[in-house]
């Protein structure tokens, strides 16, 4: 039997993609090895690009029609599977603690605002400065701030649950799940007919590579250049003893880590960006104490909290920061889906939902040029 589609990689992009097919109709395969340090299972799931200072403007509007997305997506995923999504609006705070960051907290500022001022999204009752005081009752364990601004329907979203709501969603709606690692794909004049697992050769009309880091090994396959790398982030979660941290706020500072406050006294804070990692999954001495020196710095209030887990994530990241969506060049019937880089949880979703639309020949309204794999040469 041929199938209609084969996905490659079960992280929250390819368990998006193939929820997606079959939701379209699509008799589709998902196949996944799921390996160590898979990006998806230590993401922050930062949902807000409406407060990143990223001078993409393709970025930019992709992500903001990512995250909208969001609202949708987890209304069907609640209403199709019994698990939770991991998903909550939470708001989110950019803040200054350090006269260092006084400069980058001005020069994002003006981007954020200049934004919200063109497109009039969002609202500015959602986007506003606020002070010192008031982002420490959004943030208990702030340190004073020198500025700060918020978003107020800033959300986020744990990654290994999103990725099993939307893997039980797809099996209820007829997606098949294989546990196996795709050692190659099966090409016949220059289209890409199937793949290989365990030795077994298995067919589909439509093949899409969503594997993150890992995506890169079927690059000589299909003779094209997946300018993407592993970038490794080490992420800490810390346990606040007798603490609602429900409501915290996402904090982001401007040294590149952030805060994200769960259910329970569960703070997350991190993350490294190695880039030179390679695919090495190990915590380091050096990881460890670079996230929480910047942590206690932002929120010496965390000083207290006890270190539960170290969670390390190899991100799929783009020379140009942008991922990688689409077809191949010369190879039909191959779709890839990728590069997200940190991002993933926050554009991944509404990424499968558009190359899964592109696998079914539906009309797809983005313009997805920025993001095809032939601008990298």
């Amino acid at each position: 039997m041929t199938l209609d589609a084969i996905v490659v990689g079960g992280g929250v992009v390819g368990a998006s993609l193939a929820y997606h097919l079959v939701k379209l109709g699509l008799n589709t395969r998902l196949i996944d090895r799921h390996d160590s340090g898979r990006a998806t299972d230590a993401g922050a799931g930062i949902l807000s690009p409406e407060t990143s200072s990223s001078e993409s403007e393709d970025w930019y509007r992709f992500g903001v029609t990512a995250v909208q997305y969001y609202s949708k997506l987890i209304d069907d995923l609640e209403a199709e599977q019994e698990h939770d999504t991991g998903y909550a609006i939470c708001g989110l705070l950019r803040v200054a603690i350090s006269e260092d960051e006084i400069e980058p907290y001005n020069k994002a500022e003006q981007i954020v605002f200049q934004r919200q001022s063109d497109n009039q999204h969002p609202p500015t009752d959602d986007l506003y400065t606020v002070s010192s005081e008031k982002a420490q009752q959004l943030f208990p364990a702030l340190a004073p701030s020198h500025k700060a601004f918020y978003h107020r329907t800033g959300a986020r979203v744990d990654g290994r649950q999103l990725c099993k709501a939307l893997t039980s969603a797809g099996v209820h709606h007829g997606l098949d799940v294989q546990h196996a690692s795709v050692e190659k794909l099966i090409i016949k004049d220059d289209s890409v007919v199937g793949v290989v697992v365990d030795g077994e050769e298995i067919y589909a009309d439509k093949v899409a590579i969503a594997g993150g880091a890992w995506s890169t090994s079927f690059a000589e396959q299909l003779g094209v250049h997946i300018s993407i790398e592993p970038q490794r982030g080490q992420i800490i979660h810390l346990q606040l003893a007798d603490t609602d941290t429900a409501n915290w706020s996402v904090i982001n500072a401007f040294r590149g880590h952030y805060m994200v406050a769960w259910e329970g006294g569960r703070v997350v804070v991190g993350a490294t960006r190695e880039i030179d990692s390679g695919f090495d999954t190990r915590t380091s001495a050096s990881g460890v104490h670079e996230v929480l020196s910047e942590a206690l710095r932002v929120a010496p209030g965390l000083a207290s909290a006890e270190l539960v887990e170290v969670r390390v994530g190899l991100r799929p990241y783009s020379t140009d920061r942008l991922p990688v969506l689409g077809t191949v060049p010369n190879k039909k019937n191959i779709y890839l889906a990728t590069g997200h880089g940190p991002t993933g949880l926050q554009l991944g979703p509404y990424s499968g939902k558009i190359v899964a639309d592109m696998m079914a020949d539906k009309p797809v309204n983005d313009s997805l040029n920025a993001f095809h794999i032939t601008r990298f040469k």
